[in-house]
């Protein structure tokens, strides 16, 4: 049995558009930012509260760099995993600083878009999307997430047809099934 694990899930909404650049042997690199929000109510007051975090998440994988670059805008919903990583650099003035991030790289990551057709700038990227371990390499799996999630569905939440469900996914005529994969 390992002795540690580092593991990332998150679930948010992009803050902004992903920014990419390109490393000096080619390689895509992305940055985005993801907001998670966290909401209670206040037991004192008896009002709605709100936190939001704020993550800063650096893809590697070239395949998940190329979906992000098509199909991530400001305010899609995504699912990320990846590994916390902490990088060392220096500012301007000389001093040290420490920076965060979740890092989705070669092997190890998973993106997979959750927000359905008609939102965004107008994309045609339907509910699915991203990559994986399977687009980049790494313990597989990750290509059958992004099938598992029909338009704007939640995880393993089946959607139904109506008041009586046809035992999951949209009847024919309706299904986001046949949708193309972009990756």
């Amino acid at each position: 049995m390992a002795g540690s694990v580092n593991k990332v899930i998150l679930v948010g909404n992009l803050g902004k558009d992903p920014e990419i650049r390109t490393s000096q042997n080619g390689q895509k690199i992305v940055s985005l930012s993801v907001a998670t929000s966290d909401t209670w109510n206040d037991r004192a007051s008896g009002e709605r509260r709100e936190r939001t975090e704020w993550h800063r998440v650096v893809v590697f994988n070239d395949r998940l760099a190329d979906v992000a670059e098509r199909f991530l805008r400001k305010g899609r919903k995504v699912y990320l995993e990846g590994v916390l990583q902490t990088r060392k650099w220096t500012d301007q003035s000389g001093q040290e600083k420490y920076t965060t991030e979740v890092v989705l790289d070669r092997f190890r990551g998973e993106l997979v878009l959750l927000d359905g057709r008609g939102s965004g700038d107008g994309d045609d990227a339907g509910g699915y999307g991203g990559g994986s371990e399977a687009a980049g390499g790494g313990y597989g799996g990750g290509a059958s997430a992004a099938r598992r999630l029909p338009g704007g569905g939640g995880a393993s939440a089946p959607r139904s047809s109506g008041p009586a469900s046809t035992g999951g996914w949209d009847a024919p005529g309706g299904s986001d099934l046949d949708d193309e994969i972009p990756f």
